[in-house]
């Protein structure tokens, strides 16, 4: 188990849909310990791993109280209430905007053992499930910002230390939401 570097935004595997689980081994049990291991040293919310340069559809989470994994995760609406509030990413260091979700979800996958898990719980795991099954969908969460900020986030990240760094031919295409709900501003 280790703690592994951070994919930044403009790194394609970003941008690219995570290939389903279906091998539950022990190789799997590693990216999940990675994972882990790498969002505790990191101290964020959640992390996918795409986000760990691995294309497969595995997320861990850390929310309010509640700590966990899924493989091939779905997730349900539950009600048409939405949140907006700020939002983050570990591929996006150090910037947030306000972002809507929705209010309430119930996730469904799978364990690192091959086991059915059904998820639900606070507002901010409802945002975390959400915002971590879009990175599995090759999307970030600047693509469901309105217009405008979406124009004032791109502005912040060009203009971020790391973002400068990052290799020129690397560098992003915003690209809308595969999901039908999402990306549509009321």
């Amino acid at each position: 188990m280790a703690v592994q570097p951070i994919r930044l935004f403009g790194d394609p595997v970003l941008r690219s849909r995570a290939t389903e689980v279906t091998d539950f081994d022990a190789e799997l049990r590693k990216l999940v310990a990675d994972l882990n291991d790498t969002l505790r040293d990191e101290g964020g919310a959640g992390l996918a791993a795409p986000q760990l340069g691995v294309g497969l559809r595995v997320f861990v989470y850390h929310c309010d109280t509640f700590e966990g994994h899924l493989v091939n995760p779905t997730f349900d609406l539950v009600g048409a209430e939405e949140q907006e509030g700020p939002e983050g990413c570990l591929s996006i260091p150090g910037l947030a905007w306000p972002c809507k979700r929705h209010l309430h979800v119930v996730a469904r996958g799978w364990n690192m053992h091959g086991d059915p898990v059904t998820v639900e719980g606070s507002e901010l795991l409802a945002r975390c499930i959400q915002h971590e099954t879009d990175h599995l969908d090759g999307v970030l969460f600047i693509d469901r910002l309105d217009p405008e900020t979406r124009k004032q986030a791109m502005a912040e990240i060009r203009a971020a230390e790391w973002f400068a760094q990052a290799d020129p031919a690397s560098r992003p295409v915003v690209k809308t939401s595969p999901h039908p709900l999402f990306g549509q501003i009321k």
